[in-house]
Protein backbone atom coordinates (compact mmCIF):
# COMPACT_ATOMS: atom_id res chain seq x y z
CA UNK A 1 0.00 0.00 0.00
CA UNK A 2 1.21 3.14 -0.91
CA UNK A 3 0.71 6.95 0.68
CA UNK A 4 2.16 10.58 -0.07
CA UNK A 5 2.60 13.32 1.84
CA UNK A 6 3.32 17.16 0.50
CA UNK A 7 5.71 18.58 3.50
CA UNK A 8 4.78 22.06 4.33
CA UNK A 9 6.21 24.80 6.09
CA UNK A 10 4.34 23.75 10.00
CA UNK A 11 6.47 20.41 9.60
CA UNK A 12 9.30 21.92 9.51
CA UNK A 13 11.70 21.78 12.71
CA UNK A 14 14.17 24.74 13.66
CA UNK A 15 16.85 23.59 11.46
CA UNK A 16 14.16 23.91 8.61
CA UNK A 17 13.73 20.14 7.72
CA UNK A 18 11.16 17.76 8.75
CA UNK A 19 10.44 17.02 12.02
CA UNK A 20 10.65 13.51 12.99
CA UNK A 21 7.76 13.59 15.44
CA UNK A 22 5.59 14.01 11.82
CA UNK A 23 7.54 11.13 10.36
CA UNK A 24 6.56 8.80 13.29
CA UNK A 25 2.98 10.10 13.11
CA UNK A 26 2.36 9.13 9.69
CA UNK A 27 3.93 6.29 9.77
CA UNK A 28 1.93 4.73 12.87
CA UNK A 29 -1.53 6.21 10.56
CA UNK A 30 -0.94 4.95 7.39
CA UNK A 31 0.58 1.47 8.78
CA UNK A 32 -2.59 1.55 10.95
CA UNK A 33 -4.88 2.47 7.66
CA UNK A 34 -2.92 -0.89 6.11
CA UNK A 35 -3.59 -3.10 8.95
CA UNK A 36 -7.29 -1.96 8.60
CA UNK A 37 -7.78 -2.67 5.19
CA UNK A 38 -5.90 -6.28 5.66
CA UNK A 39 -8.12 -7.06 8.62
CA UNK A 40 -11.53 -5.42 8.40
CA UNK A 41 -13.24 -5.69 12.23
CA UNK A 42 -10.35 -6.06 13.90
CA UNK A 43 -9.35 -3.61 16.95
CA UNK A 44 -5.39 -2.94 16.84
CA UNK A 45 -3.50 -1.32 18.69
CA UNK A 46 0.12 -0.12 18.11
CA UNK A 47 2.57 -2.87 19.72
CA UNK A 48 5.81 -1.82 18.85
CA UNK A 49 8.24 0.09 16.32
CA UNK A 50 11.15 -1.18 15.37
CA UNK A 51 14.43 1.03 15.95
CA UNK A 52 13.87 3.95 13.27
CA UNK A 53 15.96 4.93 10.50
CA UNK A 54 16.06 8.77 9.77
CA UNK A 55 18.83 8.47 6.82
CA UNK A 56 18.73 11.68 5.24
CA UNK A 57 16.62 15.27 6.18
CA UNK A 58 13.31 15.60 4.20
CA UNK A 59 12.68 19.60 3.41
CA UNK A 60 9.83 22.34 2.78
CA UNK A 61 8.02 20.87 -0.82
CA UNK A 62 9.26 17.90 -1.09
CA UNK A 63 6.78 14.90 -1.17
CA UNK A 64 7.05 11.49 0.65
CA UNK A 65 6.16 8.19 -0.25
CA UNK A 66 5.17 5.88 2.08
CA UNK A 67 5.37 2.51 0.88
CA UNK A 68 3.76 -0.07 3.46
CA UNK A 69 4.11 -3.99 2.70
CA UNK A 70 2.92 -6.88 5.29
CA UNK A 71 5.64 -8.85 6.60
CA UNK A 72 4.34 -11.18 9.17
CA UNK A 73 1.17 -12.34 10.45
CA UNK A 74 0.95 -13.74 13.79
CA UNK A 75 -2.43 -15.46 15.63
CA UNK A 76 -2.82 -11.73 17.40
CA UNK A 77 -0.75 -9.56 16.11
CA UNK A 78 0.70 -8.54 11.93
CA UNK A 79 3.69 -6.75 11.24
CA UNK A 80 3.83 -3.87 8.28
CA UNK A 81 7.60 -2.63 6.85
CA UNK A 82 7.35 0.90 6.03
CA UNK A 83 9.65 2.45 3.72
CA UNK A 84 9.90 6.44 2.99
CA UNK A 85 11.00 8.55 -0.01
CA UNK A 86 11.04 11.89 -0.82
CA UNK A 87 10.61 13.61 -4.27
CA UNK A 88 12.86 16.77 -4.12
CA UNK A 89 10.82 19.07 -5.71
CA UNK A 90 11.94 20.75 -8.04
CA UNK A 91 14.85 18.32 -8.82
CA UNK A 92 13.35 15.46 -9.00
CA UNK A 93 15.37 13.58 -7.36
CA UNK A 94 13.94 10.97 -5.19
CA UNK A 95 16.21 9.53 -2.35
CA UNK A 96 15.40 6.76 1.10
CA UNK A 97 14.96 8.64 4.10
CA UNK A 98 13.11 6.60 6.37
CA UNK A 99 12.65 3.09 7.00
CA UNK A 100 10.82 0.59 10.58
CA UNK A 101 8.69 -2.09 11.41
CA UNK A 102 5.49 -1.49 13.05
CA UNK A 103 3.52 -4.09 15.00
CA UNK A 104 0.20 -4.21 15.46
CA UNK A 105 -1.38 -6.07 17.99
CA UNK A 106 -5.40 -7.28 17.76
CA UNK A 107 -7.85 -6.58 21.11
CA UNK A 108 -10.89 -8.23 22.25
CA UNK A 109 -13.25 -4.88 23.85
CA UNK A 110 -11.20 -5.35 27.11
CA UNK A 111 -7.61 -4.45 25.90
CA UNK A 112 -6.74 -8.23 26.22
CA UNK A 113 -4.91 -10.12 22.91
CA UNK A 114 -7.66 -11.40 20.44
CA UNK A 115 -6.95 -13.49 17.42
CA UNK A 116 -6.61 -12.01 14.26
CA UNK A 117 -10.04 -11.79 11.88
CA UNK A 118 -10.16 -14.33 8.86
CA UNK A 119 -9.81 -12.44 5.64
Amino acid sequence: MQFKTLIRPEHLNHNGHLFGGYMLLWVDEYAYIAAMEDFPGARFVTRAMDSVSFTQSVSNGDVITFDINRQKTGHTSVTYSVDVTALGVPTGIRRDVFHTNVTFCNTDGNGNKASLPNT
